[in-house]
């Protein structure tokens, strides 16, 4: 299952900002890059919602796999750890997850290990 919409990260300027000035975390397979929210840069349709401390975009793109198929499966696995166990930041953050070459054909678990110890690293878990 896909993230609520409150959490859901969208916007080319957004991803832009986050790639030039988020702060990195990297691990074998996975890179996780997280920034001070800057609500500004949001699509017009998208308000920030009062509830929400976070938003997260993943980016699983065909150098991962060639098969679309594969690269949903993968982002969805992402989705529904963040939704099972949200980060729990002290001020409003984006967060991008992107998956590295190669971490298709990693164990899954092994590629939930390493978005749990980023986030750990990140501040965002205990």
């Amino acid at each position: 299952m896909a993230l609520p919409p409150e959490h859901r990260l969208r916007g080319h300027r957004v991803f832009e900002r986050l790639y030039r000035k988020g702060r990195r975390f990297q691990g074998e397979w996975l890179v996780l890059r997280q920034l001070n929210a800057e609500p500004s840069l949001l699509p017009p349709k998208i308000r920030p919602h009062p509830s929400s401390s976070w938003r997260c975009g993943i980016v699983v793109s065909s150098k991962v796999h060639k098969r679309a198929v594969r690269r949903n499966r993968l982002r969805r696995l992402l989705q529904e750890e963040l939704r099972r166990d949200p980060p729990q930041p002290r001020r409003p953050l984006w967060l991008l997850l992107s998956l590295r070459p190669g971490s298709a054909d990693v164990d899954e678990e092994r590629l939930l290990g390493e978005c749990r110890q980023l986030l750990h690293q990140a501040g965002l878990r205990p």
